[in-house]
């Protein structure tokens, strides 16, 4: 088992190896700032979860319709520069929803 083990890390040590070594300094730029839009996108969750869980109650506060926009802008990028059609109109639609909810938590405060 620890041998089968050793070799999976091999491999993927390996495999990785080999994807970065064929990617131009662009690529990996686009890889980089792909990675940071998802950590933002999931960041959204967590700020959720810790803002529901501080409340006792769901609550979701502003700023998880600003990492979920940031986040969804910088994924549609990435997903444009990489012409993958999954990734662009996956995250169209959550980008009009999450600034249509910004102008609206707007509008509301400006009514008070």
């Amino acid at each position: 088992m620890y041998h089968e083990f050793q070799e999976l890390i091999w491999h993927i040590g390996e495999a990785s190896q080999n994807y970065f070594h064929r990617m131009s300094v662009s690529d990996i730029e686009w890889l980089v700032l792909g990675l940071l839009g998802q950590l933002l996108f999931m960041m959204r969750f967590i700020v959720q979860w810790l803002h529901s869980e501080r409340h006792q109650k769901s609550i979701i506060p502003i700023s998880f319709w600003y990492f979920s926009l940031v986040g969804s802008l910088i994924v549609l990028a990435y997903g444009i520069h990489k012409t993958e059609p999954v990734i662009i109109f996956g995250q169209i639609p959550g980008a009009l929803i999450y600034s249509r909810n910004l102008i609206l938590i707007k509008k509301d405060k400006l009514k008070k």
